[in-house]
């Protein structure tokens, strides 16, 4: 498991981090969600040891995370960390050696993962030569290419089109299954939410919310989608706890309340019904999108 534990970091007057806590467990993708400037990158570089947290620990397997452990460890950094003018080859043979493994390990891990990431037609091909998404990929591979035993990526669905992302998510969840721990961060709400077993969503450097999408939405106030085309503009707002977040053509979108007195979802129908005819009345999920901005406004 990797443990972030009370984890702070102040840069002057600015706080970065205050005493962030979550954990990855063993074969779960962790989707790490923020704005800009919300704390994401210097979490994951006091994890990968590239700054140092003024307070609390990152713990892998029960253990603070030194040296030793972290060369197991696969990073993806948000900016490119490639030699342009080195064939995509031999880059990935050179990072897999960086990690100790022997020559004929790493080409054969390279072998593998170029093959993996749709890069064997480009292994010979200078980086520079490369567009910006196989420069994704080559970044993801140096990632892999040493087998790790926990993955931290920074926005690696940046910039990749869809058959890469798929390709990039596929080779994550391979991972997974293996039981490797994995966190990424992304500003790809519809995709962390596809593909995450849990979600973490950071706010001025502070964990506002964590858990699964489906834990998060039980949390969530609830909301109805109601049709009905014949009632006029206006009809669920005086209904008591109930609070109308979008009208249009007859369809409504509700949050009701939990408070005593509140009206529940059998009164929100039978409002409607005496409008007139109800075409659809359901239950609605948020989305991942929806849940992040309740949290970041809380």
């Amino acid at each position: 498991m990797l443990e972030f534990d009370q984890v702070s970091k102040r840069y002057g007057e600015t706080v970065a981090l205050r005493s962030l806590s979550f954990a990855v467990r063993p074969g779960q993708m962790f989707g790490f969600v923020g704005a800009n400037g919300a704390g994401k990158t210097t979490a994951m570089r006091i994890a990968l040891g590239v700054l140092a947290a003024d307070a609390g620990e990152v713990r892998w397997a029960g253990q603070p995370v030194t040296f030793q452990n972290r060369r197991r460890f696969g990073y993806m950094p948000e900016e490119r960390g490639l030699y342009p003018k080195m064939r995509v080859a031999e880059q990935l043979v050179y990072f897999a050696r960086l990690h100790g493994l022997s020559a004929a390990a790493a080409a054969a891990a390279t072998d593998r993962w170029t093959e993996r990431l749709g890069l064997a037609e480009r292994r010979a091909d200078p980086v520079e030569k490369l567009s910006l998404g196989n420069q994704q990929r080559v970044q993801l591979g140096l990632a892999l290419v040493h087998d790790p035993d926990v993955l931290v990526l920074d926005e690696p669905f940046s910039g990749l089109d869809p058959v890469g992302v798929d390709a990039l998510a596929g080779a994550l969840t391979e991972k997974c299954q293996e039981g490797v721990p994995v966190v990424f961060s992304s500003h790809q709400l519809d995709l962390v939410e596809r593909i995450c077993d849990a979600v973490g969503i950071i706010n001025a450097g502070a964990m506002v919310a964590t858990g699964t999408v489906a834990g998060l939405r039980r949390d969530a106030r609830r909301q109805l989608r109601v049709i009905a085309p014949q009632a006029p503009a206006g009809w669920a707002a005086p209904l008591s706890g109930v609070r109308v977040l979008s009208e249009r053509d007859g369809e409504v979108l509700l949050e009701l309340g939990t408070d005593p007195g509140a009206a529940d979802d059998q009164a929100v129908l039978a409002a409607a019904l005496r409008t007139g005819r109800v075409d659809h009345f359901s239950w609605r999920e948020p989305t991942l999108t929806e849940l992040f901005r309740e949290a970041v406004a809380a």
